[in-house]
């Protein structure tokens, strides 16, 4: 096992969920402090113990992505209890599915944008600050790759959003590589998470629909995108500035 991260904070959003998860139990088997962020305090506290199960440091943050304060208490928060913000994943993220336009609750759009595009801007809003004050940092975004890359009919506000964290992705990179904070982003396919379902949806009819749209013919496991998403944290990635890494097994290609 390397050690890429060893004395890095690392601070993941959406920590409760499947991607996320993976994504911090990662970083700290890599030698991170990590703190887990996120909506559901019982499913952070549950991303917490299993990486203390593993050896591993972590602590848990509760956070609204949509609210400027809320997310500047999250980086605060950090800072203070660990020393410091090297990394940050923004991966918090909802879904909305299959209404049309003209049908679409406004609502529902409102939400959508809100939490995949305003809480990007907001987490990119206050970690690089913390970043390009203290020496630099790295961050990954997620987007998707519907959006910028695919489109899919009843899925305008989630696409929207995401096609929005790739080019505030690329602008931000931009702005921010002069002052020390490196900047990317991951757009994946349908990843084995309750997101992948449509409603209703068996897991065989999930599979057979992905196989049928995936030249690869499967969903990815969560680890398969996680390890992209340390790739692009590490050094080992240090040439890469305002990149949308795309991985969903060929769909876009």
């Amino acid at each position: 096992m390397s050690a890429r991260f060893t004395g890095k904070v690392v601070l993941v959003t959406g920590a409760g969920g499947v991607l996320g998860r993976a994504a911090a139990l990662s970083f700290a088997r890599e030698g991170a402090t990590v703190v887990a962020a996120g909506r559901d305090e019982s499913r952070l506290h549950e991303t917490v113990g299993l990486i203390g199960a593993e050896g591993g440091t972590a602590s848990a943050v509760t956070v609204d992505v949509t609210s400027s304060e809320s997310v500047r208490t999250m980086v605060d928060t950090t800072v203070a209890r660990h020393g410091g913000l090297h990394v940050a994943f923004n991966n918090a993220g909802v879904l909305d599915g299959g209404t049309p336009v003209g049908e679409h609750d406004e609502e529902v759009w409102n939400r959508v944008l809100a939490v995949n595009l305003t809480g990007v801007f907001l987490a990119l809003k206050h970690e690089t600050a913390h970043m390009a004050a203290n020496g630099g940092g790295v961050i990954v975004n997620t987007g998707s790759n519907l959006g910028a890359h695919w489109r899919l009919a009843g899925m305008s506000a989630y696409s929207t959003s995401k096609a929005g964290v790739s080019f505030l992705t690329r602008s931000a990179a931009l702005e921010y590589i002069e002052r020390g904070v490196r900047i990317n982003a991951i757009s994946p396919g349908p990843i084995d998470t309750p997101m992948s379902y449509r409603s209703g949806e068996t897991r065989e009819q999930r599979d057979a629909r992905v196989a049928s749209a995936v030249p690869l013919g499967r969903v990815a496991d969560p680890q398969e995108v996680a390890n992209a998403v340390l790739w692009l944290a590490s050094d080992e990635s240090s040439y890469v500035v305002g990149h949308d890494h795309v991985i969903d097994g060929g769909a876009t290609a």
